[in-house]
Order: structure tokens, then C-alpha cells, then sequence
């Protein structure tokens, strides 16, 4: 299940290319606040729909998830359940990116999101820590709140699956060690599926950014679901 997080060693490189050049860590955050709700206002969750799909998916994440600076039908959600239906699934992905979330914050609304669907997901793709990196929060922090939310979703009976983030070297070697094992560990520990970098085949790519150099633009998101998709379609039939 695991992968060798090794092979993603060639893009940190360039995420210090991005936290160099994009907005200071405490301006993006800044930036991202102002639009702390930006998931309720750019779509992806389709709950309008007459009829209810048989598979529930739900992206509960940040900015990454969310569609920041992007249409309604760009971001991670609508782009997942488009990419899903097209290979023959009957699914709702309901949107729960939220920006400016750190992997607290998402802690602190988990309950409350799953309260307010329909029903039980099937499935939870779980994506923070992107603005906990921002932050220069304690790794150990984040992997509390990230084991938090995958045994609350665990003991609610729902199927999780991580994509992970990767610590930029400018934050330095022992941080950077620290943070990088926290999803491949939590992957082993619970026995859930993972994605080891979520921006893998963006990042590199500085056409495939938005001009703030830290959100995909339309296009990166296509290559980020192109990728994810055969994983997730594998957890679905699992």
C-alpha cells in the first residue's frame, strides 16, 4: 500500500522555490483566511442533486480541496466526481475543503460536517497540513490532529484515505524529517489507503500554478485527479 516517499524527494526543491517567491507564510495565510469559507461559495458539492448517488464521497481538506481562485466545476470535488462517474461510478463528492484550515482546525468542524450530511460517507478523503507548513507548526501537533480525525472517522465506521503533503527544506532537515513520515505512519498504523503527495505532477510545473505560486490552477487540478483517481476507484471496490 505504501509507496517509497523517497521518490518525491526531487519535489521539495521546488516547494522552496514556492515558499520563496509566493506571499511570506504569514501573508498567504492572511490571504487564505479572508476566504475561510471559499468551499461554501465555489461548489463541488452537488447537493441539489433529485437523485441521491450510491457512493458518498467527502474531501474534507484545505484551500487544495476547496478550489481556491478557481470556477465552481474546477476544484478537487467536482473535478473527482466528474473523473469518477466517467469510469462508471454512481458519486456524489461532497466538498468540504475549507481555506485556511490547519489540521486543528479541520479537527475541531470534523464531527460537524459528518453531523450535517445526508448520510454516512463511504468514503472521507482526508488532505491537511498545507497550512500547518505554512505556520511552521510543531510536526508533532500535526500528526495529533491527523490521528485524531482518522480514528474519529474510524470509530464513526467510515473509510479514510490520506494524501500527503511534504515539508519544504527551507524549514529545515529535522523538521522536515519529522513531518514527511506523518502520513506514510499513520497510513501503516490504521491499515488506509494512501496518496503520498498530493501535488505530485504539479509541482515542478510553475504554468500549472495560480499566480500566488501555491494554488493549482484548472489544469493542475486535471493531472492531480488524473492520478488520484485509480486510487480511489481501488479503495471504492476494496
Amino acid at each position: 500500500m505504501l509507496k517509497n516517499i523517497i521518490s518525491y524527494g526531487f519535489t521539495l526543491a521546488f516547494l522552496q522555490l514556492l515558499i520563496a517567491c509566493g506571499p511570506a507564510p504569514e501573508e498567504a495565510q492572511a490571504d487564505l483566511e479572508d476566504v475561510e469559507m471559499v468551499s461554501t461559495e465555489t461548489g463541488g458539492d452537488q447537493t441539489a442533486e433529485a437523485k441521491e448517488a450510491e457512493i458518498l464521497i467527502v474531501a474534507f481538506g484545505d484551500s487544495l480541496y476547496a478550489g481556491y481562485g478557481l470556477d465552481q466545476k474546477e476544484g478537487f470535488a467536482p473535478e473527482l466526481q466528474a473523473a469518477l462517474t466517467t469510469v462508471g461510478k454512481d458519486v456524489r463528492v461532497h466538498n468540504a475543503g475549507v481555506s485556511g484550515d490547519t489540521t486543528a482546525a479541520g479537527l475541531r468542524r470534523m464531527d460537524f460536517v459528518l453531523d450535517s450530511l445526508s448520510r454516512k460517507p463511504d468514503l472521507v478523503i482526508l488532505g491537511l497540513g498545507g497550512n500547518d507548513l505554512l505556520r511552521g507548526l510543531k510536526p508533532a501537533d500535526t500528526r495529533d490532529n491527523m490521528e485524531a480525525m482518522v480514528k474519529k472517522l474510524q470509530g464513526r465506521g467510515i473509510s479514510v484515505m490520506l494524501t500527503g503533503m511534504l515539508a519544504p527544506p527551507n524549514l529545515g532537515a529535522v523538521f522536515s524529517d519529522e513531518f514527511n513520515v506523518i502520513y506514510p505512519a499513520l497510513a501503516q498504523k490504521y491499515d488506509i489507503a494512501l496518496y503520498p503527495f498530493f501535488m505530485e505532477g504539479v509541482v515542478g510545473h510553475p504554468d500549472l500554478f495560480l499566480p500566488d505560486g501555491l494554488h493549482p490552477t484548472a489544469k493542475g487540478i486535471d493531472i492531480i485527479v488524473g492520478k488520484i483517481v485509480p486510487q480511489v476507484v481501488e479503495v471504492l471496490e476494496s
